[in-house]
């Protein structure tokens, strides 16, 4: 494998549309509310790719080094436990990409508020900062959370709660509890990912000592979990667009849950790593799509 090869792969690209289907989904609400602003839309969608493909290589650092990759692992090569990318190299591309995160999250906070000083910039600095802190302390150092089951909720923060709401204020410098509802699917169907992603590690993860949630649920309870995570996902998108005098084309995202029922019935039926692998992607791109549609209805109510 060549050096570009390898950091392509160490980037994770299949990773993005998920990373960027919270942005997308503030920027769908932000239209509907007549807030909608491109320089803010484009600002969040490069710090996000920033911030993930931050986080996917300080996984891929920090499972080498905690040993949940190793020669046993099933599932995607890591390009550290292989060897194509060295540990020092890997070190400094974290560094690098944590610097973009910053510069690009300063820039989005200005082009929000055009003030450096007032306490909603000061705020969004911290989210910025934790948003961060979040992506490397996933598996790096000495007490990495992903290594104890509470990965889930932070996916769910930041992907949820943090990306969809947080970037919703950023063009209306209003709060609006009813966006958590869309939020909130956006940030289950990210959880959703993650269990995948951990239901097909399961075994390895378990022989690293890396206590998942699904290691401390086990594949059966994991399973379930998950189907309650892409159910409540759309649940929550329902109950969102049910509690506006929308017309029926403000349903529109439902034409995507033939995508969750099929996948639902393969993570089913799953039995081993190759069979959860797959799924990762298709969730992935489900859940843009599914983001795609709702803002289409949206825009068409």
């Amino acid at each position: 494998m060549t050096k570009v090869k390898a950091w392509v792969s160490a980037f994770r690209l299949r990773t993005l549309p998920l990373a960027l289907s919270s942005i997308i989904m503030g920027g769908f609400l932000a239209h509907f509310y007549g807030a909608f602003n491109w320089s803010i839309l484009v600002s969040s969608a490069l710090t996000t790719l920033f911030l993930q493909v931050l986080s996917n290589l300080a996984n891929d650092y920090g499972d080498t080094v905690n040993g949940a990759d190793h020669e046993g692992r099933e599932g995607p090569q890591r390009m550290v436990q292989t060897g194509a990318i060295g540990l020092s190299a890997m070190k400094k591309a974290i560094v690098v990409f944590a610097i973009l995160s910053l510069l690009s999250g300063i820039i989005l906070i200005y082009l929000a508020f055009r003030k450096v000083s007032d306490y909603q910039s000061i705020l969004f600095f911290l989210i910025g900062l934790a948003a961060i802190g979040a992506a490397m302390k996933y598996t790096m150092g000495k007490n990495p959370y992903g290594y104890k089951g509470q990965g889930d909720i932070f996916v769910f923060i930041f992907f949820g709660l943090v990306g969809v709401a947080g970037s919703f204020y950023l063009y209306t410098q209003t709060i609006n509890l009813l966006v958590l509802l869309p939020a909130s699917s956006v940030g289950l169907l990210s959880a959703g990912v993650l269990n995948l992603n951990n239901m097909r590690d399961v075994k390895s993860d378990q022989e690293a000592g890396k206590h998942t949630l699904v290691v401390k649920l086990g594949i059966s309870n994991a399973k379930k979990y998950h189907l309650v995570l892409v159910l409540v996902a759309i649940v929550t998108t329902v109950v969102f667009v049910s509690m506006h005098q929308f017309t029926p084309i403000s349903f529109f995202f439902i034409v995507s849950l033939p995508f969750f029922a099929r996948h639902l019935v393969v993570v089913h039926k799953a039995s081993k790593a190759d069979d959860f692998d797959p799924e990762l992607k298709k969730l992935a791109l489900s859940t843009l799509l599914f983001v795609f549609l709702f803002g289409f209805g949206l825009m068409m109510s």
